[in-house]
């Protein structure tokens, strides 16, 4: 046991099947680079970053015995994320109708096109904050933050602030990692789909349904 970690193999283990499991941070990441290429996609990284950070802090200070303790928080939160998942889900698919219809309608030349790319909830605009935002609209991932780290650090150990700073290095560092080939993928998504219109579009529509699904698996989400 180094620095109060009892098993740092299990954990890492743990984290790469975790941060591996398909949610709206990653699938907003990846969508954000190919719709606005690999300097978007790190911008949303950087948002997902901080967020999770924030999350890491509230647990170790004790947020998630607060959102137990006080339910009428713990819905609110829930449902203003939820909301906010089917807001970027629907803008989403507003913009796969849009881009459909303007490859279809001859008339409508480029300008459908350019209109749809441009659709509020994913454009370039700050994909930091729209990321940092995503990942901060879900309670129940800082029960998750407080009841995985817990697993893992030594009660008796008289630092485990350190301990915890090293688990949530090891998180960020997997989760780098894993943005970082879902961003080089969805610029290589964006080149293959440049010449296939209503590829594009319908995968657009599929990953705007995602976010619906996202939001309503956060609003029936219980505190467990």
């Amino acid at each position: 046991m180094a620095y109060g970690i009892t098993d740092l193999a299990t954990f890492i283990l743990g984290t790469i099947f975790i941060v591996l499991l398909p949610g709206p941070n990653s699938i907003y990441v990846m969508t954000v680079a190919s719709r606005h290429g690999i300097a978007a996609g790190y911008r949303g990284a950087a948002g997902i970053f901080a967020g999770d950070t924030v999350l890491m802090l509230l647990s170790t200070a004790g947020a998630a015995s607060l959102l137990r303790g006080t339910p009428l928080a713990f819905m609110a939160i829930k449902y203003a994320g939820a909301a906010y998942l089917s807001w970027l889900g629907l803008g989403l698919l507003r913009a796969a109708l849009a881009a459909w219809r303007g490859r279809t309608d001859t008339a409508a030349g480029p300008r459908r096109v350019e209109a749809a790319s441009a659709s509020p909830p994913m454009a370039a605009g700050n994909p930091t904050r729209t990321a940092f935002l995503i990942s901060l609209m879900n309670p129940k991932a800082i029960l998750f933050f407080i009841s995985f780290f817990i697993q893992f650090v030594d009660p008796a150990y008289p630092q485990p602030a350190l301990s915890f700073l090293l688990l949530g290095l090891i998180v960020q560092a997997c989760s780098a990692l894993y943005l970082s080939a879902l961003i080089f993928g969805g610029a290589r998504l964006a080149r293959q789909f440049s010449s296939r219109p209503r590829l594009a579009s319908t995968g657009m529509a599929g990953i705007g349904a995602l976010f619906v699904g996202f939001g309503a698996k956060l609003a029936s989400a219980t505190l467990g």
